[in-house]
């Protein structure tokens, strides 16, 4: 090659790649709701990291001072010191700020995400340019999905690493078991897979609607449903353990996750617990034999956790192949 081969030869143009400049295009449009949720991780780890070191050692310190954890009873220790209650403080804005995540992403997601661009046209001009519908979906889904489960696995992580690091001291300083709802939740794989559902639920609503408000709605009224549900058919989700004691005894006492409890009779039937108001031999003269409660142990928290977070993304999977047929029925393109 001569020197003037070298200068007359063409440069290669360098062009960005369509996928690229759509995923920087939605990350532009939707700064503020990336800066909003970078703020709410932020401000909960920040939560969770303090709990964790100085937050737990002032409270516990706290409660030692005051005589507590000792094997005499203490009155004083049944209402929390300012360390205590601060503590408790960042705990539950944590937990709370991860629980509100599924509401805001899916009125987010029928909202702004979805319903205002078609509602204002501009999803058809990004189809008439080099973007395709289907790239345009997936993008929308793929992008904030990415960003939430990111974020959801850090609190997670953090919230687990709280919730291990000394159970000794927690039980004694905190009031929330294993299977509250919140924590629940946070410990396991739930939180993220119901953002996705989420995500999902309210691309579904703009979708259908392609309205900014009326999507919203309906998205935050779909998300609703699907927790409620989820809380209700959480004790249901896997076999339980029952626990069988005797009238001397009394009910039982177990601190785990409670599915039912009652009486059983000679034959075995199970009947609600009689009100005696403590007079004696009133149960037996009602023919109750013994007391029963159906209920989940702590061993119980992975298949629970599995088996509503297989259920929670199924919901996700499910409105995300219709958003995508749905694309394909209104645009005629393949999906």
């Amino acid at each position: 090659m001569t020197a003037l081969d070298a200068v007359t030869a063409p440069a290669v143009a360098r062009h960005a790649s369509p996928s690229r400049g759509l995923v920087l295009a939605m990350l532009r449009l939707h700064r503020t709701a990336l800066l909003f949720w970078l703020g709410l991780v932020a401000v909960a780890a920040g939560a969770l990291l303090w709990a964790i070191g100085p937050g737990a050692d002032a409270a516990w310190a706290e409660y030692t001072d005051l005589g507590c954890g000792q094997a005499g009873p203490n009155l004083g220790c049944d209402s929390p010191g300012p360390a205590n209650s601060r503590y408790q403080t960042a705990v539950t804005v944590a937990i709370g700020l991860v629980r509100l995540l599924p509401l805001l992403t899916g009125a987010w997601a029928g909202g702004a995400l979805i319903g205002r661009e078609l509602e204002n046209g501009t999803a058809r001009l990004a189809w008439t340019q080099s973007v395709s519908p289907v790239r345009w979906l997936a993008a929308k889904l793929a992008v904030p999905a990415l960003l939430l489960v990111t974020g959801t696995l850090t609190l997670t992580l953090l919230h687990r690493m709280l919730w291990s690091s000394d159970r000794a001291a927690l039980s004694v300083m905190a009031w929330r078991a294993w299977h509250d709802d919140g924590i629940f939740e946070i410990n396991g794989t739930i939180a993220a897979a119901q953002a996705l559902a989420a995500l999902a639920l309210g691309v579904l609503a703009g979708m259908l609607l392609r309205r900014t408000l009326p999507a919203l709605g309906v998205a935050v009224l779909a998300v609703v449903s699907l927790v409620y549900v989820l809380d209700e058919l959480r004790p249901h989700l896997w076999p339980v353990k029952t626990v069988v004691t005797s009238l001397d005894d009394g009910t039982p006492n177990v601190d785990s996750m409670i599915v039912d409890t009652g009486a059983l009779t000679a034959s075995g039937a199970r009947v609600p617990i009689p009100w005696c108001s403590g007079e004696p031999g009133c149960q037996a003269r009602a023919g109750i034999t013994h007391y029963y409660a159906d209920h989940h142990p702590a061993s119980h928290f992975w298949p629970l956790q599995l088996v509503e977070t297989g259920i929670v993304l199924a919901v996700a999977a499910l409105a995300t192949a219709a958003s995508f047929a749905l694309l394909r029925r209104r645009t005629g393109v393949a999906v």
